[in-house]
């Protein structure tokens, strides 16, 4: 046996019996002696946050987002310009009343012609008769309600999506705190392995110190990752219009229930609320700029009046009534309604094609949706595999280390692939829930 072997024995022996007492320590290492005045992680004191599941997010965000609540204003609004617009289509009745005191009587003579107080008051009906403009004004009113509706609709859509997509970057990131907690567990057991290594005479102090500083890189990568949560917990609250942050509470079941791109596509262009918000503003602009040939057209009203002149004058009973009809007949306004109508038929032509972009746009992304998705469904067997065999490499890395035959350096290098491993793995699943819901809403299928 050769002398380098003879001297490395006693060695080999004690980080052997060295091992077994702090591989028996690993799932609960003491904390490193903080310095003094230190402040203790952040991350040891972490709040409760109320959690929701992904339903009551989704529902939350339809109801209560900022959005949402002007988009249901804006129907609102739409009804009442829908009141407006009819009301020149419907009969009028106003009532007139005034009284009249002059400084003296007028007199022509000895005839009085204009009493010194004068009481005069009227009931006056309006009936329009033929009103065409009128009418398609009324119309188009009641169309620009329908896309009101369905413009809301795309916009509950549009903050569902927000808060879907929040909701599951909660999931992510959950997910990055546990990876980042379990590397921090890792790193400190490593560290106090080799500070029990270095007390007892076998380590070294720039073991110790390898092992320390992957500690503090494991625990500042923790923090981050609570921070992240954080943010995203709050941008939760914020899409649900909660006066607070708002946590995950479940992992949602996203199946698509789609078998091929080609219905996907069928089914989207019936289903999105976008493409049914760009229809209807569609077919409300034609039919606005089809309509413009009423304003070429003349307007009847009949007109009814019935009085009470007090006291009465030489052309004016006491009482009576009158009767009428009024013709409109615009001849030449400078061009206006020419103008109008150009105006209309390009607006026509605009949501035409707006109509005509989105949908190319919503069969691109179911499209892109399936592949996507597939991908990242590949990537995630992939990076869970990867993961698995990262870990089971550290772990052969240490128990090699602990009994001498690596060094500190190879435990960092596994401990960081690990960590790297599982971070990929966590950007993996949080690629394939966000891919899945991209499906659901590219297909109209969300919300």
């Amino acid at each position: 046996m050769s002398t380098q072997l003879m001297t490395r024995l006693p060695l080999l022996a004690l980080t052997l019996l060295a091992a077994p007492a702090v591989r028996a320590q690993a799932p609960a290492p003491a904390p490193a002696t903080p310095a003094p005045g230190a402040t203790p992680p952040a991350w040891e004191d972490v709040p409760t946050i109320p959690a929701v599941d992904f339903d009551e997010a989704i529902r939350l965000a339809s109801t209560r987002a900022t959005s949402a609540a002007i988009a249901a204003e804006e129907v609102s609004r739409a009804d009442a310009l829908l009141v407006q617009a009819r009301s020149p289509s419907l009969p009028a009745l106003a009532v007139n009343g005034t009284y009249t005191h002059l400084d003296s009587a007028r007199r022509l003579g000895s005839t009085v012609t204009a009493a010194q107080d004068q009481q005069y008051g009227s009931v006056a009906l309006s009936v329009p008769l033929f009103a065409p403009s009128r009418w398609y004004q009324w119309s188009h009113a009641r169309d620009a309600v329908d896309v009101a509706r369905a413009s809301e609709a795309d916009v509950r859509r549009s903050v569902t999506l927000v808060a879907g997509r929040v909701y599951l970057a909660i999931l992510a990131q959950r997910r990055a705190v546990e990876v980042s907690r379990r590397a921090v567990e890792t790193a400190r057991a490593h560290f106090e392995f080799a500070r029990h290594r270095r007390a007892g005479g076998v380590g070294n102090a720039l073991d110790e110190a390898r092992a320390d500083q992957q500690l503090a890189t494991s625990e500042v990568q923790l923090e981050n990752a609570l921070s992240g949560l954080s943010r995203a917990q709050e941008a939760l609250g914020i899409a649900t219009g909660s006066d607070g942050p708002l946590d995950a509470r479940t992992d949602p079941d996203l199946a698509a229930g789609v078998t091929s791109p080609e219905d996907a596509v069928r089914a989207a262009e019936d289903a999105r609320a976008d493409l049914r918000a760009a229809r209807e503003r569609a077919r409300a602009a034609h039919r606005v700029a089809r309509d413009s040939w009423a304003d070429w057209l003349p307007t009847v009203s009949a007109v009814s009046l019935t009085f009470l002149q007090d006291p009465s004058t030489s052309t004016t009973p006491r009482d009576g009534w009158q009767a009428g009809l009024v013709l409109s007949f615009p001849l030449f306004e400078g061009g206006l309604r020419t103008g109008q109508r150009r105006e209309r038929d390009a607006l026509d032509a605009e949501a035409r094609s707006q109509l005509d972009g989105l949908t190319l746009q919503a069969r691109s992304e179911v499209r892109g949706a399936f592949v996507t998705l597939r991908h990242a469904e590949a990537a995630l067997a992939q990076a869970r595999r990867g993961a698995e065999r990262a870990h089971a490499a550290l772990a052969l890395v240490e128990d090699a280390y602990r009994a001498g035959a690596t060094t500190s350096l190879d435990v960092v290098d596994a401990e960081q692939r690990a960590r790297d491993a599982d971070t990929a793995a966590v950007v993996a699943e949080d690629a394939v829930r966000q891919g899945r819901l991209d499906l659901l809403a590219a297909t109209g299928r969300f919300p």
